[in-house]
């Protein structure tokens, strides 16, 4: 298992690699283009690949080091990296939105003569080599870190395309320059509206805010009908990164088992949930009635054996 789970982080390491290559080849060839076809629009999609390329650095850093072991200071890893990644990607993402829409808005009044043909020619190759390192990354994975790169590349492309059609226009025509700057703003909003988006979900995380596909309801009506449950309170559900949930409840436990049967009642919660709600990591405070409050007698099962053990 631990040499699968190996395997698949160097998988993970080896596609942001590649995508960041193809990034970072698709920014330079627009940021020349752009400037020898007087283009805002491929400015701001050379910006844009820019800051992607930057993020893919960051989420690339952020993946090895979820790789390493929990230590004694870090008992749950490092794996808030690929959450704190995403966030510094988020916060680049912004500041080049930003500047992209200074420079096409003091451009709007005097758009230049851009060359439509080579905007055109440029754009196009950029939303193929922007489409293929999407691919290559993927976007359905839970992770948020990989996901959030797959979604910047598919970004890249669409807005890619819009350059393709503006420099189609502004060929065939032979006006409408205007169109040009007026995209690049469009490309700018619309970076800037994903990555808040992409940023609320980060700070969730770290806020630990119950994941929004657990139903806490069905999650307490699963545990409790579970043999041997008479209860459950105090539950909490929160994510350690985007891929990785953890749970810690208070269990009322029937009757006054022993520790050993209260711990089998346990087992089976864990199993019963795990699957289900893909919670890795579960901490259950065993109890033979429940706490009523903050001063309330010690009830937990633990609690219980150790007195029996000092023969109180």
């Amino acid at each position: 298992m631990k040499s699968r789970s190996a395997s698949s982080a160097r998988r993970r390491a080896r596609s942001f690699t590649l995508a960041l290559g193809i990034n970072l080849g698709v920014a330079l060839a627009e940021l020349l283009a752009s400037a020898a076809a007087h283009s805002a629009s491929l400015l701001a999609d050379a910006g844009h690949d820019a800051a992607d390329a930057g993020g893919l650095a960051v989420a690339l850093v952020a993946e090895r080091l979820a790789r390493r072991s929990p230590t004694e200071e870090r008992s749950y890893g490092y794996h808030r990296a690929t959450i704190v990644s995403a966030l510094a990607n988020v916060g680049l993402l912004l500041v080049v939105a930003a500047l992209v829409a200074a420079e096409a808005a003091s451009r709007l009044g005097h758009p230049g003569h851009p060359d439509g043909a080579v905007i055109a020619g440029v754009a196009g190759g950029a939303a193929l080599a922007n489409g293929a390192g999407a691919l290559v990354l993927g976007d359905r994975s839970r992770n948020l870190n990989r996901r959030v790169a797959a979604l910047h590349l598919w970004s890249d492309a669409a807005s890619s395309l819009g350059v393709l059609l503006v420099g189609v226009v502004v060929a065939a025509t032979g006006r409408l320059a205007v169109l040009d700057p007026a995209f690049a703003l469009l490309i700018a909003g619309l970076v800037a509206a994903g990555a808040l988006r992409t940023g609320r979900e980060a700070v969730e995380v770290l806020l630990e805010a119950s994941p929004v596909d657990v139903d806490l309801r069905r999650l307490r009506e699963e545990i409790t009908s579970v043999e041997g449950v008479a209860g459950v309170h105090d539950v909490h559900c929160w994510s350690l990164s985007s891929e990785l949930r953890a749970l810690s409840a208070h269990l009322v436990v029937a009757g006054h088992p022993s520790l050993e049967e209260a711990q089998a009642v346990g087992e089976r919660v864990k199993s019963r949930i795990s699957r289900p709600f893909d919670i890795a990591h579960t901490t259950l405070e065993l109890e033979c009635e429940p706490c009523v409050g903050p001063g309330a007698a010690a009830c937990s099962i633990e609690e219980v054996d150790a007195e029996a053990a000092r023969g109180r």
